[in-house]
């Protein structure tokens, strides 16, 4: 059914949506890689689409940045959509130095700095983690196409101008890369009881402090959403 963010009726959308933050990211998927695309979407200009992959029906949808925006978008697909496997494709920051510009992060968990699992009202820490079976695709996908990725943990974060340089706490406990997104679609996915799986590409180094431009943010991803839509066709 349509929600204030959507307009999509029922059976408009995939049970498989790749999640790219940039909704022209979605455009360039629709239009370069998915057959017999017809859009959604485009409330707020939050453009989704739908089409197939190696004749395997596929969506994919823009999310904003931030935990709050994804945790809107993703919610709608689960509970309104029935979508069953969320993939986010986006951009990451490496917070270390084996991590190189261009590289495929997949997470394999997402720490925070947010306040997101509050509502469930946990007795605890949560730890947000990929479903092993979106998880385990994806590195096989990088491993036939010969792309370079590296699997751990990464840092979905709130904030995008820290005012503290935090980074070096994070990567004493192992923490890869920097993102906004994650932490978020991994509870909504879980609470559910459906997959979620984020990969990425590395746009910029903190290390280093190399960064892509916005152009190749947009378009230069093409290894990252192979990888996806291989998972894609295959779930």
């Amino acid at each position: 059914m349509p929600t204030p963010h959507n307009t999509a009726k029922a059976g408009d959308i995939a049970e498989t949506v790749l999640l790219p933050g940039d909704p022209l990211r979605a455009k360039f998927i629709a239009e370069n890689f998915l057959q017999d695309a017809v859009q959604f979407n485009s409330v707020r200009n939050m453009f989704g689409f739908t089409g197939t992959y190696k004749d395997k029906k596929v969506s994919v949808m823009g999310t904003g940045m931030g935990c709050a925006s994804i945790g809107i978008y993703s919610y709608e697909l689960i509970h309104m959509y029935g979508a069953k496997n969320l993939i986010r494709i986006g951009s990451c920051g490496a917070m270390v130095p084996s991590v190189k510009l261009g590289d495929i992060v997949m997470a394999a968990g997402a720490s925070t700095d947010t306040n997101f699992a509050h509502q469930y009202h946990l007795p605890g820490t949560f730890s947000a983690i990929a479903s092993y079976d979106l998880l385990s695709r994806a590195v096989e996908a990088a491993k036939a196409n010969g792309f370079p990725y590296v699997v751990g943990n990464v840092l979905s974060s709130d904030i995008f101008y820290n005012d503290s340089d935090e980074r070096t706490a994070w990567t004493k406990m192992g923490i890869l890369a920097a993102e906004m997104e994650s932490y978020a679609l991994y509870c909504n996915a879980a609470r559910a009881g459906v997959n979620a799986l984020s990969i990425f590409t590395v746009s910029d180094s903190m290390v280093t402090k190399e960064e892509m431009t916005p152009e190749e943010r947009q378009t230069g991803f093409t290894n990252m959403m192979k990888v996806a839509l291989e998972v894609a066709a295959n779930v």
